[in-house]
């Protein structure tokens, strides 16, 4: 959905701050995405209970991919577009607790993301990112 990588490139240079989801203020990579769609929708989503930078990773529940399974339409990874929420797995055998937005697809696919240092970028989907990926979502018509 091109409108969403629009969106999301606006949010490019916003630094990183935990539970943050204000463009140009500050954000996480879920508050990336909850601002991008509230956009999008020009009104807010459900809101989200407080959440550790951990995601529950020391009890092992997949509390983002259950919240994102809810909320957003189950795809095969292999079926990108661009718009796509991207889950991530941060290490092997850990709890998925990164997300970011699908914006090129192809030879050369992108993503757009924010992360503690760096803030909200676009960055290549490179090998490294597609080995953690464990799920993908397609956005809910705004209508």
């Amino acid at each position: 959905m091109a409108q969403v990588v629009t969106l999301a490139r606006a949010w490019i240079g916003t630094p990183y701050v935990h539970q943050g989801a204000r463009r140009g203020a500050g954000c996480d990579c879920l508050g990336l995405l909850r601002g991008v769609m509230a956009e999008a929708r020009g009104k807010p989503l459900q809101s989200v209970p407080a959440y550790t930078p951990d995601w529950s990773e020391p009890q092992g529940d997949e509390v983002l991919w259950t919240e994102a399974a809810r909320q957003l339409i189950a795809k095969p990874i292999e079926h990108a577009e661009a718009g796509d929420v991207l889950l991530f797995r941060m290490r092997q055998g850990a709890v998925a607790k990164h997300v970011g937005l699908q914006a090129e697809i192809g030879l050369r696919s992108t993503f757009i993301h924010a992360y503690q240092g760096h803030g909200v970028r676009e960055s290549a989907f490179s090998t490294p990112w597609q080995r953690r990926l464990v799920a993908r979502f397609a956005v809910p018509d705004f209508t």
